[in-house]
């Protein structure tokens, strides 16, 4: 059987990713990486086995890659350094002889405007060049990215955004999840697989099912990129995280975040999970 090992297995796509792959494969042939002593025990309870290891330390990685088979590397959350931490990843790959990537990409990375396409398309260009078979999951938005501004958007009754009526094929993590733990356990490798929900909506949309979900009117007002970005900075987020954010509105707009296929649902053998329900989850949590 092979061995698995997940890299970023400490985020919420890669705990989901592995707690999937567990009702694929033994439990015993799966590797967590981790970086702390809390990481080791939370998967050590779920009988999963760890390694240290961290994107920005190429000998850990190395070690940590030592007779797998097969690896999951999600990509780094790290924006200002995720390039060169991919880089080290894909290059302990290789000399750990590693015999295949799955990498979570983003939607149409080849041709998505996105300021956040570029770190995608590179790290692609990366692992095709190393030589190691692989499958590029290039997932959409996370319905959950729609909930990170949940709290403010109820006080103020408004939503604010630059998407216009820019349609967003959402999907939860959990449904990426499962695709990534699906394709690592293998019967795709050499796809490039664009993944979106089965639902596309525009924020006006989104703006009104939260209306309905909460009971509390919720309106969605557009702003010019420019603008948004500037009142991100102004509540707090740093200014590049602003301006990244903003830019994936002002793309989506142009339905960088669109993506009708279906493909993430065939792949998963079931519907996408529509943003009411997770919107009513995250409400009742």
């Amino acid at each position: 059987m092979p061995t698995y090992l997940i890299a970023g297995a400490s985020g919420q796509l890669g705990q989901l990713a592995i707690d999937h792959l567990a009702r694929l494969d033994e439990p015993s042939n799966i590797i967590a990486l981790v970086r702390s002593d809390e990481q080791e025990a939370s998967f050590s309870a779920k009988g999963i086995a760890t390694r240290r290891g961290d994107y920005t330390d190429p000998a850990s990685l190395e070690a940590a890659f030592a007779g797998v088979d097969r690896l999951l590397l999600i990509s780094s959350s790290d924006l200002a350094n995720r390039v060169p931490q991919h880089a080290n990843v894909v290059a302990a790959a290789v000399s750990a002889g590693v015999g295949y990537i799955a990498y979570t990409s983003i939607l149409n990375a080849s041709d998505n405007p996105m300021l956040l396409a570029g770190d995608h398309k590179a790290t692609e260009a990366m692992i095709v060049d190393s030589g190691i078979p692989h499958t590029f999951l290039r997932n959409g938005w996370y319905s959950e990215n729609a909930l990170m501004t949940l709290a403010q958007d109820l006080e103020m009754g408004q939503r604010f955004g630059a998407s216009a009526d820019g349609k967003y094929s959402f999907a939860a993590r959990s449904d990426y999840a499962e695709a990534a733990a699906i394709v690592l356990a293998g019967g795709h490798d050499g796809s490039i697989l664009e993944l979106a929900g089965d639902e596309a909506i525009t924020m006006t949309d989104y703006a009104a099912i939260l209306s309905d979900v909460s009971g509390k009117p919720v309106a969605y007002v557009d702003m010019p990129e420019d603008a948004l970005a500037e009142a991100m900075i102004g509540a707090g987020l740093p200014g590049p995280l602003a301006t990244i954010l903003a830019n994936s509105e002002a793309c989506a707009a142009k339905g960088a975040l669109f993506e009708g296929s279906k493909t993430l649902a065939s792949l998963i053998g079931h519907p996408t999970r529509p943003m009411r329900n997770t919107l009513q989850t995250a409400l009742a949590d």
